[in-house]
């Protein structure tokens, strides 16, 4: 099984969140900013993790071209994880995150998601993650590999 992680970062923090899922995934793992994404590398029972920066309760305008091409058909068997990196105060709660937003999209693209869609915080606009969100995504990658 090959993952692609696939990835748009502003500051660097989803770059970091990227690498530290890149680092608990084992097997063959290829990391790509959005804007080279080659979706045809993937084979069926794959998995394919989309991240983005939350900016303004969504994703970043070239995540949001990027699922704009995508079609159930280039995600058919591939199994995908969703994450972002957000701001804990609740002002941003109001408006939303990138990564639910991201996961619905696809889901009415007809692509299955493995886990639930996950954010990792960073304590400003511009970061730095807060100490421990790197850890967590050993735990969010668990769920990934048992969510078949």
């Amino acid at each position: 099984m090959k993952t692609l992680i696939i990835y748009d970062s502003l500051y660097g923090n989803t770059e970091k969140v990227a690498q530290a899922i890149k680092g608990a995934l084992t097997g063959e793992v290829i990391m790509q900013r959005m804007t080279e994404a080659n979706l045809a590398e993937l084979q069926p029972g794959d998995l394919l993790i989309i991240g983005s920066p939350t900016q303004g309760g969504t994703s970043t305008k070239v995540t949001q071209e990027f699922l704009k091409n995508i079609t159930g058909d280039n995600l058919k068997n591939i199994r995908v994880g969703v994450f972002d990196t957000r701001l804990t105060q609740k002002m941003v709660g109001i408006f939303g995150y990138a990564a639910g937003k991201i996961g619905d999209i696809l889901k009415k693209k007809g692509v299955s998601l493995v886990g639930n869609p996950v954010g990792f915080y960073v304590k400003g606009s511009k970061g730095p993650l807060k100490e421990g969100e790197l850890e967590r995504v050993t735990d969010w990658v668990k769920n990934l590999n048992t969510s078949r």
